[in-house]
């Protein structure tokens, strides 16, 4: 009997090398299932299924292994059950569960029940701003923000922001970084089309955020929940590019990015309606190639008494039909808003194509430009004069500017037989020029932005450096949908290293090369001798 039980003993060991295997088997697959709780890993559900049958068979073949050495050497497995070895060895084992319990039930409650990060910073950088906390709490339902970022785009920053938004909260916004170069279907979808785009979406409306800043976030968040009816109207009737075209003449592209921002987009000929509908928020003049009559003029002056607003995007005379023939469009931005339109075409020698004006800067200070990095080009422009003394109760801002090495070039015949364009100080309009210009009326509270260009925000050059983003700018001051809430940027505090003295380094050196090293090798050796002498 004896020797059946020491040739069935000799396999006993595959029963523990079964519950080891299973053993490490169960650890590293309660491992995933950790990851998967603290959303550090989303499988999907079939990965998920397979997890849990996982589990399950490796807890099974755990105890299968141990039932394999109890049957083949129950001796062995009678004796260390009972011996002094399994009393220790089951206390540590008691000892190592109740810590890993401890720790399961710790990382439970912090997962189920967040602590917001302290900040540290001295400035506060990652605190957000009271009004930021208020549109957070009236939000209605669950915004998720869908930061469009390649791996060219560093996102340490936006992701910081979307993590301080999300951890005050309360459950009401979540955020998502998506490749654009691999996920093209979520890109065209949101129509997004520069890199670091962040679109905000609640239910089945979306917002599209002009930057990675607390301030933009907060508005477009507050333009999401605003149920107000926004609608922009194109004038057409006059040679105007449509904005359904297909090819690069048209604004569609400018249209798409509007409706993406929850404006409805509308063509309204004036001539046609002789009235302008109720619910414009912004009229839209761009690109005619005939001048606005009389009748549609005085019809557009009285909406934006009424505290209308237009956006207008003028083409020199050289590319109309306007000839030398009245603009009463350009005679009443002239008259009520002191910005003329000068008829001249921009000549840039700072550009590769010196028709093609390039901005030299912005005004830092408009929320139309004051976060535009990237340069804006307009192709075929034309020079804004701003009058000196501004009409009563109007603020005029220029937008952009030029670089001197530009010009506004008065003869357009001669450029018309192909003549070689050269400044003259006698006619010509000497850089810097304005490309851009708004206004706005503190009585009526009425609004224009005037560009001297139309080209730019057409499709063949909307989406090229911020051209784009200028034109939606545009129409978000002029529906007054630009900085609802004024967040200011809190500025970084600059700490400088100060080099330390030729003496403090000396104190240095002694105090740690010699003097604290000294101290230690001095009581060494007292406390040596001290024992020396006793005994």
């Amino acid at each position: 009997m004896a020797k059946k039980t020491n040739k069935t003993a000799r396999y006993a060991p595959v029963g523990m090398v079964i519950t080891l295997l299973a053993s490490i088997a169960t650890f590293l697959l309660i491992l995933v299932k950790g990851a998967v709780a603290i959303k550090a890993y989303t499988p999907d559900p079939a990965q998920t299924n397979i997890i849990n049958i996982g589990l399950i068979v490796s807890i099974l073949a755990i105890v299968l292994g141990l039932a394999i050495y109890a049957i083949l050497a129950p001796e062995k497995a009678t004796r260390f059950i009972t011996g002094r070895q399994a009393r220790y060895g089951s206390n540590t084992l008691i000892m190592s569960l109740a810590f890993l319990g401890i720790l399961l039930v710790a990382n439970t409650l912090a997962i189920k029940n967040p602590v917001k990060p302290l900040d540290m910073t001295e400035d506060k950088q990652n605190t957000l701003a009271p009004e930021t906390i208020q549109a957070l709490a009236t939000l209605p339902e669950k915004v998720t923000a869908l930061a469009f970022y390649t791996q060219q785009n560093p996102t340490d920053t936006a992701r910081q922001l979307l993590s301080n938004l999300k951890s005050d909260s309360n459950g009401k916004f979540d955020f998502k970084f998506v490749d654009p170069n691999t996920d093209p279907v979520s890109a065209r979808q949101y129509s997004i089309t520069r890199d670091g785009t962040i679109v905000l979406t609640m239910g089945d409306k979306k917002e599209i955020a002009a930057s990675a800043s607390e301030s933009d976030l907060v508005n477009s968040m507050i333009r999401l929940i605003s149920p107000e009816q926004r609608t922009v109207y194109f004038i057409t009737g006059h040679g105007e590019p449509d904005i359904n075209a297909t090819d690069n003449k048209g604004y569609a592209r400018a249209r798409q990015t509007l409706e993406s921002k929850n404006y409805t987009v509308k063509t309204l000929n004036l001539a046609a309606e002789n009235k302008i509908p109720a619910d414009a928020k912004v009229i839209v003049i761009a690109g005619s190639l005939n001048p606005l009559l009389d009748q549609e003029v005085s019809l557009l002056k009285a909406y934006v008494n009424k505290g209308g607003s237009l956006v207008v995007l003028e083409t020199p005379t050289l590319f109309t039909n306007a000839g030398t023939n009245p603009d009463p469009l350009i005679n009443y931005l002239t008259s009520d808003w002191g910005i003329t339109l000068n008829n001249d075409l921009v000549i840039d020698n700072t550009s590769n194509q010196p028709i093609y004006a390039i901005s030299a800067s912005y005004n830092n200070t408009h929320p139309i430009t004051q976060r535009l990095t990237a340069v804006t080009v307009m192709p075929q422009a034309r020079s804004l004069s701003l009058s000196k003394t501004a009409p009563q109760n109007v603020t005029l801002t220029g937008l952009i500017l030029t670089s001197q090495q530009a010009w506004g070039e008065t003869d357009l015949a001669g450029i018309k037989n192909n003549n070689q364009p050269g400044f003259d100080a006698a006619t010509d309009f000497a850089g810097p020029l304005t490309l851009a210009a708004s206004g706005e009326n503190a009585t009526t509270t009425g609004r224009v932005v005037v560009f001297g260009n139309s080209i730019f925000a057409t499709d063949q050059g909307f989406d090229a450096y911020a051209n784009g983003d200028i034109f939606t700018n545009s129409v978000d001051w002029a529906a007054k949908q630009a900085n609802l809430v004024n967040i200011t940027a809190r500025q970084a505090i600059t700490r400088t290293f100060n080099l330390p003295s030729q003496g403090q380094v000396l104190i240095i050196l002694l105090l740690s090369v010699i003097i604290i090293p000294g101290l230690v090798i001095a009581a060494g050796i007292s406390t040596w001798v001290a024992r020396r002498r006793q005994g």
